[in-house]
């Protein structure tokens, strides 16, 4: 059974920093490409970014570019998301998800709740 579990969420000042994790488990972590997308709180799914299979090649959306980091641990079947320089317009439930090559998205994770305030 594929799983995606984010971990790292809660409070945080704005220009604070924050590092989620997405445990993955029941596939091959290491033959996939990951992403993590957020919903802010009434609003739709926007896409933070995404990784290759190789963690070699990463790419982020223009509001986090520069101020958000995505790896991976193969060893540790780990996903993670640096953020660095939190704005309150970051505050969201942040997924990682499993992307299938043929039809994107396939799975995901149940969210982290991540709040950016003073």
């Amino acid at each position: 059974e594929v799983q995606l579990v984010e971990s790292g969420g809660g409070l945080v000042q704005p220009g604070g920093s924050l590092r989620l994790s997405c445990a993955a488990s029941g596939f091959a972590f290491g033959s996939v490409a990951m992403t993590w997308v957020r919903q802010a709180p009434g609003k739709g799914l926007e896409w933070v970014g995404s990784i290759n299979i190789e963690g070699s090649t990463t790419t982020y959306a223009d509001s986090v570019k520069g101020r958000f980091t995505i790896c991976r641990d193969i060893a540790k079947n780990t996903l993670y998301l640096q953020m660095d320089s939190l704005k309150p317009e970051d505050a969201a439930l942040y997924y990682c998800a499993r992307l299938n090559r043929a039809t994107g998205v396939d799975y995901w994770g149940g969210g982290t709740l991540v709040d950016v305030s003073s």
